[in-house]
């Protein structure tokens, strides 16, 4: 009977090891939650409790997925990293700048080169995190970061481009561009270009703006279309025009964002900056046009709340708001759109966010990815936008949710 129960112990042990997993490289790509998390006082800032919710529910790395088993050079993940670096730059905490150094320790190597990025793969995407890299650079002048962001620039250099001009999203979606890629890439190029007094190429950073938006633009409802398609082969691409067929929320607020975000480095005296102001107002006013009236706040298919399945998305909200707030607390738009967004962000509050017992903001409601083609092949209909599952707390929309909040501070109304 001791020899059985024994034999038992001991099977249980070791199945625990297989599936747990044996290797120990395996282990250590694994980020655990701090499961003694302090409480988050109310008395702090928003932005504040925003950033802590985050900072101290994922110790040390932004990972890829919301899981905390993944590490990987991508969009997600820069896109938080900006979340840090902008607190750092609202706050003056050295914690924020800290939290970003040491994530990039991770992926960068000491010859450049950057942890899981696939260079052969011409994915914009996978340029967000350079901002990062250069937000780094400018304090530590570690040359390790300097290669790393020239690895990038070059993949730009080389990146597939339509026959108009304009960057293919991927190099797996030929002759296809997606307002997505203008936030992925846009704002890093004309940072580099900036930091290094490489002013000849802003023609062509505010070229692939206007071009797109010139594409992709319903003379109607000055809504943006998701992308747009050269040759019009793709299923979803319009015969005529090339475009996809529906205004997804998040597709406008990556490009709204990318705009503000890509100002800050654009020359005063570039006769096309102008250009991208009358584009930002433009847009501004499209998506106000379309917010519900009700609870101030948008649809994941912008137009169309009517129809059966829609429902208001978070990550639209969190990006229409910041672009809104930054628009006009630069003088780039109307300063009437601060209480647009100041309305839009205590809407967000009320309607998809929930605050735990220890004072941890979670956002609700955010469409956990939705794309164009591939395989499975997506086709861009409202039955697609609306099947693709929600998360919690999903980067892409709980940072433009810190981003907002910094934003709507400076500006005094929050």
């Amino acid at each position: 009977m001791k020899k059985n129960i024994t034999l038992i112990i001991l099977m249980i042990l070791v199945s625990g090891f297989f599936f747990t997993g044996c290797s120990n490289e395996d282990k250590s790509d694994d980020i655990k939650v701090n499961s003694e998390l302090k409480p988050i006082s109310s008395d702090l800032p928003l932005s504040v409790r925003i950033a802590q919710s985050f900072v101290r529910r994922h110790p040390g790395n932004v990972t890829y997925d919301e899981y905390m088993t993944k590490k990987k050079w991508n969009y997600e993940q820069g896109v938080m990293l900006e979340s840090m670096r902008k607190m750092y730059q609202h706050t003056g905490d050295e914690q924020y700048y800290n939290f970003v150094k040491g994530n990039l320790e991770y992926y960068i190597e000491a010859d450049g080169s950057i942890k899981t990025y696939p260079y052969e793969a011409f994915n914009l995407d996978k340029i967000k995190p350079g901002g990062a890299l250069l937000f780094v650079y400018e304090k530590e002048k570690d040359v390790k970061l300097k290669k790393a962001a020239d690895t990038l620039m070059k993949q730009l250099a080389n990146q597939p481009r339509t026959e108009s001009g304009g960057y293919w999203h991927k190099k797996r979606y030929p002759y296809q561009m997606w307002l997505d890629g203008l936030f992925m890439a846009q704002p890093f190029k004309a940072e580099y270009c900036s930091m290094f007094g490489i002013n000849e190429k802003f023609d062509d950073i505010l070229f692939q703006f206007t071009h797109i938006y010139e594409k992709t633009v319903d003379k109607n409802s000055g809504l943006l279309y998701h992308a747009w398609n050269e040759n019009k082969e793709q299923q979803w691409a319009d015969k005529e025009t090339g475009c996809s067929p529906h205004f997804w929320g998040r597709a406008i607020g990556w490009y709204m964002m990318a705009i503000v975000d890509v100002l800050d480095y654009v020359p005063e005296d570039h006769p096309e900056r102008e250009k991208l102001y009358e584009i930002l107002g433009n847009v501004s006013e499209a998506i106000s046009g379309v917010r519900d009236p009700e609870s101030k706040l948008w649809f994941q298919v912008l137009d169309l709340p009517e129809r059966e399945g829609n429902y208001l998305e978070a990550s639209c909200a969190a990006m229409f708001t910041y672009a809104l707030a930054k628009g006009a607390n630069e003088g780039y738009i109307d300063k009437k759109f601060t209480q647009i967004a100041k309305e839009s962000y205590e809407a967000i509050m009320k309607h998809h966010v929930e605050i735990d017992e220890n004072g941890y903001i979670d956002l609700l409601n955010t469409c956990s990815a939705a794309g164009l083609g591939g395989d499975p092949y997506r086709d861009g209909s409202f039955e697609y936008y609306i099947s693709e599952p929600t998360r919690k707390n999903d980067f892409k929309g709980y940072g433009p949710f810190l981003y907002s909040a910094i934003e709507l501070e400076k500006a005094g109304v929050l």
